[in-house]
């Protein structure tokens, strides 16, 4: 059976090591396994998609409105964006951090007030937490998208062993101890 993940975020996130990072580690436990990377303004600050599609044999890497497993969001209006595309028993996993968009630079719109409140009275499972203060944390506000696959990672039976040599594999040494520090903060370890 296929598992559909969607990692959501705003352009300048991470979202894209994100991607590679879980694509790596579930073609390492044997899993066919598609990444669709659908940049919008993805130049800082315009939305960007990636869709994660794995399982025994998987046709196409595009996931449509209703089938994902999984939101992984960088930002909570980002999930709220695309939550037509989660599954009647989905989960979504955010950061709790606020990016505004340029509707609301500009001043044309409000920030929506009590986002992830309003997803949970879809009746959709959501993880909230705060990823960036997270990152701070191990050492760089940059790291927001390993402490989110930390989170992630509480999700699927692999061993924090195997995350742990995934991003060894896709993070670049120099920044190696910092993101494995990310990864157990965000797993709540």
């Amino acid at each position: 059976m296929t598992k559909n993940i969607m990692i959501v975020g705003v352009g300048g996130q991470g979202s894209l090591l994100a991607s590679k990072l879980l694509g790596h580690l579930l073609l390492s436990e044997g899993y066919d396994v598609k990444v669709s990377e659908v940049h919008g303004m993805s130049q800082r600050g315009g939305s960007v998609v990636t869709y994660v599609r794995f399982g025994e044999k998987v046709y196409s890497p595009i996931i449509d409105k209703g089938e994902a497993d999984v939101i992984v969001s960088f930002e909570k209006l980002e999930a709220a964006r695309y939550l037509e595309y989660l599954k009647p028993d989905g989960r979504i996993i955010t950061n709790t951090q606020e990016i505004d968009p340029m509707p609301v630079i500009t001043g044309a719109m409000e920030y929506p007030k009590d986002l992830i409140a309003k997803l949970e009275t879809t009746g959709v499972k959501v993880d909230a937490m705060d990823c960036l203060k997270l990152a701070n944390e191990a050492g760089s506000s940059k790291a927001v998208n390993i402490v989110l696959m930390g989170r992630v990672s509480k999700y699927f039976d692999i061993s924090v062993e195997k995350w742990q040599k995934a991003i060894e594999e896709c993070v670049p040494a120099k920044f190696l101890e910092l993101n494995q520090k990310a990864f157990l903060l965000g797993r709540g370890e």
